[in-house]
C-alpha cells in the first residue's frame, strides 16, 4: 500500500531505516538526529500498515501521548485521532 512514488521495495528500505534509527526510543530515550530525520521524511502509508498490536503494545508501555511528543518534537504533525495500524492518537 504505497504511494504512486513509492514502491514497495522502498517503503521496506524506508521502514526498516526508521526502525533502526528510532529503536532508542521505544527504549525510553529521546530522538537522535538521525532519527527525527527519518521521522520527517517516512511515508505514513509505508510505515503504518505494519503498526501490528505487538508494536503497537511496546508504544503503549511508552505511552501513545508521549510518543506523539516525540514525533512532533522532529517536526513531524500527527493528527488527533489518526489511526496508525493498531494505535490512534489521542
Amino acid at each position: 500500500m504505497a504511494s504512486a512514488d513509492t514502491s514497495p521495495s522502498q517503503c521496506k528500505e524506508e521502514r526498516n531505516l526508521l526502525v533502526n534509527a528510532c529503536r532508542p526510543v521505544l527504549y525510553g530515550q529521546n530522538p537522535s538526529a538521525d532519527c527525527c530525520q527519518r521521522v520527517r521524511v517516512s511515508h505514513v502509508e509505508c510505515v503504518c500498515p505494519y503498526v501490528s498490536t505487538k508494536t503497537a503494545a511496546i508504544i503503549e508501555v511508552l505511552g501513545v501521548p508521549k510518543a506523539v511528543k516525540k514525533i512532533e518534537g522532529c517536526g513531524r504533525t500527527v493528527p488527533r485521532k489518526f489511526k496508525c495500524g493498531s494505535i490512534t492518537t489521542p
